[in-house]
């Protein structure tokens, strides 16, 4: 059945024109605040068009100026604090630099963030910013944003082996600090709870663990070294599992605090002391860490600041440069600093 509604035409600069009785060019320049037009015509145009309620129609003006003045972004979860928290930083840097921004979310599915990047590229965007998902073993779809003449940002998760600016965190370091607290506060038998291995960040949070085991000269079983322990359900299940041995860990890394959290709830359920028994450190200081109890010790990434930093790339060293993908230049990298949040986890109380 057909509806009788009419929809109302939207009103364009001609209709401004044909009121004021000026060209449409004028009427163009008039709103757009350029110095060739008097203003007695900009305060008579910019009046007709707030009474003939036009809105400025920013997809055909930036396709006049060849840049839609547009970013995307691709994250894994969008209700991850981390992410979010990155996403806040670039919508910062493209409000300073009068951009919009297009959010994406892949959902840890490497089918999705590719036809995240399809949808992207045909909303014609000047950048598209990319944190890999769990899934992507492969970053071939990548090279779909440079056959269009789109700049490339990696963060987070990140194809070192693909060229693009990347912006990471000191993740090796970062990891390597949080296990020498421990190692500090008295454990000697740290698991490790990591992530996917195809992918660098994890690698890079597994060596900063290792190095800190091997320069403390810690004998550390190989069973206590857990990789695609991501999940709060596989953490816990998995602590459990360690806990119940004659000979378990006193303390857990882990590369999210989501896998902190489970190990936190692996210990409570077996009526052991956190951290007197069992000490925990998580990665990435989720807003949920502060409220649990014990509260959980974590690494600060910064996300915010790695987030404007991600979008700064495109609009300090790409955008005002001029240079385009298929310019001989050098790809930025930068990293971004972590530090501890040291909590009640993983901070023994000093006997007396």
């Amino acid at each position: 059945m057909k509806s009788n509604i009419k929809k109302e035409k939207r009103t364009t600069i001609y209709d401004i024109a044909r009121e004021v009785g000026i060209a449409p060019s004028t009427v163009s320049k008039a709103l757009n605040d350029l110095p060739s037009v008097s203003n007695k015509i900009k305060t008579l145009v910019k009046a007709k068009a707030t009474e003939l309620n036009y809105k400025y129609n920013f997809n055909a003006a930036n396709l006049r100026s060849g840049s839609s003045r547009t970013i995307g972004v691709i994250v894994p979860k969008i209700n991850v604090a981390f992410f979010s928290d990155a996403i806040a930083g670039m919508e910062e840097a493209c409000f300073e630099n009068n951009h919009r921004l297009i959010i994406c979310q892949s959902d840890e599915s490497y089918t999705k963030e590719v036809q995240c990047v399809q949808t992207l590229i045909h909303q014609n965007v000047d950048c598209i910013i990319i944190s890999l998902s769990q899934e992507t073993r492969s970053t071939v779809h990548l090279n779909e944003v440079k056959k269009n003449h789109m700049e490339l940002v990696q963060f987070d998760r990140v194809d070192e082996s693909f060229e693009s600016h990347r912006i990471v965190n000191d993740n090796s370091q970062a990891s390597y600090r949080a296990v020498k607290h421990l190692i500090e506060q008295g454990y000697k038998k740290i698991a490790f709870f990591g992530g996917s291995g195809h992918l660098a960040v994890y690698n890079h949070r597994k060596q900063g663990y290792l190095q800190a085991i091997k320069e403390a000269d810690l004998n550390i079983p190989y069973n206590y070294i857990l990789d695609n322990a991501l999940k709060k359900e596989t953490a816990q299940k998995a602590a459990i599992e360690l806990l119940k041995y004659k000979d378990p860990p006193d303390a857990f890394f882990t590369v999210t605090d989501h896998s902190a959290l489970g190990v936190l709830k692996a210990a409570i359920s077996l009526g052991l002391r956190v951290p007197d028994q069992v000490g925990i450190m998580g990665f990435s200081n989720e807003a949920f860490t502060e409220f649990t109890f014990p509260t959980l010790s974590s690494v600060e990434q910064q996300s915010k600041n790695l987030g404007k930093a991600a979008a700064d790339v495109y609009f300090n060293h790409v955008l005002t440069s001029g240079m385009s993908d298929k310019d001989a230049r050098h790809f930025e990298m930068r990293v971004i600093e972590s530090s501890l949040i040291i909590r009640q986890s993983s901070e023994r109380v000093p006997t007396l």
